[in-house]
């Protein structure tokens, strides 16, 4: 991984208890904030901020939106990378990232689906 951007956010979100939680929730099933809230016990407001930044840095992606029994939308989300080996070596910092390959199929099939 060569994105100085990338592996800003990479290791941010690493050093993130709370990050790392969401990250862990959604990697082979996408959730809401909703039910990352209350499967890893992470407050709402930390949840929300935290699951935006993530999508905001290309780690997270929306794989769908639900509409809720009283009409609200509910996105969920779902990780894009299945593993991370972080490297440091004399000031040098190499990233390699294994992509999940099961997001990147559902977005796929959903956009060639789009008639």
């Amino acid at each position: 991984m060569t994105s100085h951007r990338a592996k800003r956010a990479i290791l941010t979100a690493l050093a993130d208890e709370e990050m790392v939680k969401i990250l862990d929730c959604v990697m082979d099933v996408p959730m809401s904030v909703n039910d990352i809230m209350r499967e890893k016990k992470i407050p709402y407001t930390t949840t929300y901020r935290k699951t935006k930044w993530l999508l905001d840095e290309g780690l997270l992606v929306v794989s769908k939106i639900d509409i809720t029994p009283d009409g609200k939308k509910s996105s969920l989300v779902h990780t894009v990378l299945k593993s991370i080996s972080v490297k440091y070596k004399q000031n040098d910092i190499s990233i390699e990232a294994e992509q999940n390959y099961d997001v990147i199929r559902k977005v796929m099939e959903k956009f060639f689906s789009l008639e």
